[in-house]
């Protein structure tokens, strides 16, 4: 994730002076609440993500190849919270970048590629549960978790290959001057214009078009389950009724993930791409940059609200049941 902004229009010395540091205004017992929530926030999301990497490793039932895509964002999406998010919830709280260029550097290189993930992570999800609605017995024959952990593993090596590439090309690792306070990428009007193609329009543009075929196709399986209702003994219509009421339900999941994500995401961007329009205030952006990360945090509790299994798996895990033997062949769908 970037600040979309020329860098050739912002001398050193303008930036030097938007990008320092202010006096602390807020009381002592102010900070340590401030300080307090933050580490909150990030246990919830390191802890919440962690159950869902247990699980997805632990449960034999839950060695899918569509799981493979939810461990892949859950371990994204942990790292973010244990990597990512102190830095920046403590940055917001002190209005200043307090740490040296170095770990600026690293956290800007970390933040980028977990993000990149995260994104590509719910697009791929997008693309699996659409193959495997529009043709369940080609997607059974062609897609295993051999071939998932393949594209798990070439997109992690993909986004570093990008965020790498991009850094290196808009001068982060040549700048020599590192303004109080400030840790950002600024982006040539080129990398700006790519960087918002394949990290904002291009994935986003998958997930809303192929969502919107799941929901059709969800739509015409549930008619189609209706009709034969109607021509079926009452048990079969009892196991019908079920299916599709399971339907239902991972649709509606599968709507609230998606729209979580692309509220928390598209603040960020609409803000980055007004940076040639409205001055940037660093305020601001924290507050749009945090909304962004906290998407991280409640992808595990719409697992836990919408998904009986994961609430079973948090109960052997909390109970430290996975430690018998044989735990991992627990039905934890009956």
């Amino acid at each position: 994730m970037h600040v979309f902004i020329n860098q050739t229009e912002l001398n050193q010395s303008d930036r030097c002076v938007h990008f320092s540091c202010s006096e602390r205004s807020a009381s002592p017992t102010s900070y340590v609440l401030l300080y307090v929530c933050a580490t909150a926030v990030v246990l919830l999301t390191v802890c919440g993500n962690l159950l869902v990497i247990v699980s997805v490793l632990h449960f034999k039932q839950l060695h899918t190849p569509t799981n493979m895509l939810l461990l892949s964002l859950a371990v994204s999406d942990c790292l973010i919270g244990a990597l990512v998010m102190p830095p920046v919830l403590i940055w917001t709280i002190e209005s200043c970048w307090i740490f040296d260029k170095g770990y600026c550097i690293t956290f800007l290189m970390t933040a980028y590629v977990l993000t990149g993930l995260s994104i590509y992570n719910i697009a791929l999800i997008a693309v699996d549960r659409y193959l495997a609605l529009s043709n369940p017995f080609l997607y059974i024959n062609t897609i295993s978790r051999r071939t998932m952990s393949i594209v798990v593993f070439s997109n992690w090596c993909a986004s570093l290959v990008y965020n790498v590439s991009l850094c290196y090309f808009n001068g982060i690792f040549t700048s020599s001057v590192m303004c109080p306070g400030e840790c950002y990428l600024f982006l040539n009007e080129v990398w700006s214009v790519i960087d918002l193609v394949i990290t904002f329009i291009f994935p986003c543009s998958v997930i809303i078009i192929l969502y919107t075929g799941v929901f059709v196709i969800a739509k015409k399986h549930a008619t189609a389950i209706r009709e034969l209702n109607n021509h079926t003994r009452p048990e079969t219509q009892k196991i019908t009724s079920h299916s599709m009421k399971s339907e239902r339900k991972a649709a509606k999941v599968l709507g609230i993930l998606v729209s979580v994500f692309l509220v928390c995401l598209l603040p960020y961007f609409i803000y980055s791409l007004l940076g040639d329009i409205i001055e940037l205030q660093t305020e601001t952006f924290l507050k749009v940059f945090i909304v962004l990360y906290l998407n991280s945090t409640i992808n595990p509790v719409i697992y836990a609200l919408f998904y009986p299994w994961f609430r079973r798996c948090i109960k052997s895990i909390l109970t430290l049941q996975i430690l018998q033997t044989d735990s991992a062949l627990i039905n934890i769908f009956s």
